[in-house]
């Protein structure tokens, strides 16, 4: 029997006391998946009198989160408090002392990831992140190993669960999103502050990771293109409807291949997308990730994307195979990014919009409406309009086009004397042109 790896926790939160959990109760199956015990030798909290959802010696815990992870006798820290500062800094410290670093932490994955592999590389020690990503959903792997002698093409997924909950509740119950952000937050799925979700940073986030992974570039949060859902209506779902679709917060990153270069696009918005996709029955809290790549084709990984239980799966799931490296005096894959590609605009962006507008009830406003969409060289799929007295509601949606005159065609239209406001804006994604 090989020698203890030796291992430090920094958070015992939700996810924290579920990793001390299981370390524990799975102590014997894991001694056998790694070839030694995994003996946890500390957890670093902010306060050690706090209550505990985890049966653990009362003297493991510590607030010196520095010392632990300097210690010369650590083999691995799982880092699970989040953030930027002090992640980064005791991650570094960690790695720096020889010690190897699983990380649940997408938001400094996703500003500073470069930082920790290139200290990693220098150090000869391992960094993953599964649990960053999906929750207990295996998709950083596939991209980082399985897929790596494969060329992926497109990473479309439902990254965030508190948004899917309630994009979800507005579809199927008709609630509003003020009723539907409640019921989330009352049933765990939303923090207290729900603005890292509703707004996108952390589908963001997410999709950095992914692009990266997918495309061998390093892509960073702030080149993600971000949109949240705090302006979806009841009427925006109900339009969704009535195309049958249904409306999701998509990351979404794409290759595309220039004469120039590769170019790699990397966006967080609310789309419209069939009922038919894949995408469109992933339900309440879920998460699914939908690749495309040339030789494997399309791929969807589905499963609970979030809380205490899966994301601690995957910490564990990092652990075991960061142990055995350890063990076997290995590091895994590092960061790939030779591709180097250019990260494009989202004005460049090809994509679809469903436009919906009040306009005056009167003969010749569709053919003026046309006429703005035919000046910026956007086609149109479908047009439908309603009368209600002296207005009507018009609704397009155009076929595929530039983001950019998509947005000028927007602009133009709100300016226009017969177009009393433009209601709904929304981008529709997966329609066959």
């Amino acid at each position: 029997m090989n020698q203890p790896v030796r291992v430090a926790l920094l958070g015992c939160g939700v996810v924290g006391s579920e990793v001390a959990r299981l370390l524990t109760e799975q102590a014997d199956d894991l001694v056998a998946r790694v070839g030694a015990p995994l003996e946890l030798v500390g957890i670093a909290v902010r306060r050690i009198d706090r209550s505990r959802a985890v049966d653990v010696p009362r003297d493991l815990f510590t607030t010196d989160a520095h010392a632990l992870v300097t210690r010369g006798d650590v083999d691995v820290v799982i880092e699970v408090i989040g953030g930027i500062e002090p992640a980064r800094s005791l991650i570094v410290a960690a790695l720096e002392s020889g010690a190897s670093v699983v990380t649940a932490n997408k938001a400094l994955l996703a500003e500073d990831g470069s930082t920790l592999f290139e200290v990693a590389a220098k150090a000869q020690r391992d960094v993953y992140f599964e649990a960053a990503v999906a929750g207990a959903i295996p998709i950083i792997r596939p991209l980082r190993e399985s897929l790596a002698g494969d060329k992926v093409r497109r990473v479309l997924g439902i990254v965030n669960g508190t948004t899917n909950f309630i994009l979800d509740q507005m579809d199927t119950s008709g609630t509003g999103f003020d009723e539907a952000l409640e019921d989330a937050q009352a049933r765990g799925y939303a923090e207290a502050d729900p603005t890292a979700d509703i707004e996108g940073f952390d589908a963001a986030a997410k999709a950095a990771i992914l692009a990266s992974l997918a495309f061998h570039t390093r892509v960073t949060g702030a080149d993600v293109h971000r949109e949240g859902i705090t302006d979806i209506t009841a009427s925006d779902i109900a339009s969704a409807q009535q195309m049958d679709c249904v409306v999701k917060l998509l990351a979404i990153c794409a290759r595309d291949e220039r004469p120039t270069g590769d170019t790699v696009s990397v966006r967080v918005h609310p789309a419209m997308i069939p009922r038919s996709h894949p995408l469109a029955s992933v339900r309440e809290a879920y998460n699914a990730v939908f690749v495309e790549s040339d030789a494997a084709g399309q791929l969807m990984f589905y499963g609970p994307g979030a809380g205490g239980s899966p994301t601690a799966s995957a910490v564990l799931g990092d652990l075991v195979t960061v142990a055995r490296n350890r063990l076997s005096s290995v590091t895994g894959a590092g960061e790939s990014t030779y591709a180097q590609c250019e990260i494009a605009p989202m004005s460049e962006t090809l994509t679809s919009y469903h436009i919906a507008m009040d306009v005056d009830d009167a003969p010749g406003v569709l053919a003026a409406v046309a006429e703005i969409f035919a000046h910026h060289q956007v086609s149109i799929a479908t047009v439908r309009q309603t009368g209600r007295g002296d207005d009507a509601e018009l609704v397009v949606v155009t076929h595929t086009a530039r983001d950019a005159a998509l947005a000028a065609t927007v602009e133009s239209l709100q300016s226009m004397p017969i177009v009393r406001d433009v209601t709904s804006v929304m981008r529709v994604e997966g329609v066959a042109e």
